[in-house]
């Protein structure tokens, strides 16, 4: 199914690889003005042109999404080069350290917190007054199955998740009148660069059986619920939370 996203622009962070890089392609596809938003330039660069050679437009913005002022800097940029701001998807994130609460380490604490929660704040700051100004819009946060479930070993990652889901509905209510929308996307365990760098292949297989459909999911299965709350055809949709997982958080 295709959605019309003719004269869209479209901001997507973590936008180089995984569920981000199909979604920033699939906002091309269907007519959107797209920026590739990523720490990782080079990446960021490859996926730009991947799409400019398909027909579409997109264009990099390198961005560490943990620093307010560089995603202050990067919707600034999103505005200036197409002129305005509708959709944006807030994606960026890291698993973090694997340990049990007591042995958590600080650090790895903080920096989780940072790259999977205070950006979605940041974001949605900065982006939410250059989307009212283009006249409304919508925004997807990627949360996780475990924004409502919890995973041992993984303190930091849950926390952000589940607090991301509760900024999305809060954010949700505030500006329901002002004509954005804003949801939250709850992937469960989807074959990634950041599943497989942070797995081995034996985790890998058992994590893919917890789910009843017994695999993992895809980058472009995500990538097509959030386009379609982003879209026109999800115009009674704001402060909600879509599970896309296998079945898993049913068991």
């Amino acid at each position: 199914m295709a959605f019309d996203f003719e004269g869209k622009v479209a901001l997507v962070t973590g936008g180089a690889s995984g569920i981000g890089a199909a979604i920033a392609r699939r906002l091309a596809r269907d007519g959107a003005r797209v920026v590739v938003a990523d720490r990782d330039r080079n990446g960021a660069d490859d996926l730009a042109e991947m799409i400019a050679a398909a027909g579409g437009a997109a264009v990099a913005y390198e961005v560490n999404v943990a620093d307010a002022i560089e995603v202050e800097a990067m919707v600034e940029f999103a505005t200036g080069t197409y002129g305005g701001l509708h959709l944006a998807v807030n994606n960026a994130g890291i698993g973090g350290p694997s340990a049990a609460t007591a042995d958590y380490p600080v650090d790895g604490w903080q920096n989780v917190i940072d790259v999977n929660l205070n950006s979605a704040f940041y974001g949605l700051k900065f982006e939410i007054p250059a989307i009212m100004a283009s006249g409304g819009g919508a925004i997807v946060n990627m949360a996780s199955i475990l924004g409502t479930l919890a995973f041992a070993q993984a303190c930091a990652y849950v926390s952000a998740k589940h607090a991301m889901v509760g900024l999305t509905k809060t954010a949700a209510l505030e500006y329901a009148k002002h004509g954005i929308r804003i949801n939250a996307v709850g992937p469960g365990f989807i074959d990634t660069p950041l599943l497989s760098k942070n797995l081995d292949q034996a985790t890998l297989t058992y994590v893919a059986g917890l789910h009843p459909v017994g695999r993992l999911g895809t980058a472009d299965e995500v990538a097509a619920p959030t386009c379609f709350l982003l879209s026109d055809e999800a115009s009674f949709i704001t402060g909600s939370y879509h599970l896309v997982d296998g079945g898993y958080s049913a068991q």
